[in-house]
């Protein structure tokens, strides 16, 4: 079974952005503009799926007892 590579964000935010923009443009032709907005969607849910994974990879790190604990990070505090 082959691994699935991972999802290198900054790359497809980039390339996310850079056919938003010459979509923007509108010179592309319906077939072409089709292509780039299914690649678009998919690379959105890559990015989407790689933030998710690291927003559960962030936590703090909280000393009690003298113990360490993992807390999950919370913006609101």
């Amino acid at each position: 079974m082959a691994r699935k590579t991972p999802v290198n964000f900054e790359k497809s935010l980039t390339e996310l952005e850079d056919l938003v923009d010459a979509m923007e443009q509108g010179d592309l032709s319906l077939e072409e503009a089709l292509k780039s907005f299914e690649k678009g969607i998919s690379l959105a849910a890559s990015c989407q799926q790689a933030l998710q994974k690291a927003e559960q990879k962030v936590t703090q790190l909280v000393e009690k007892n003298g113990e360490l604990l993992e807390n999950p990070f919370d913006l609101d505090e």
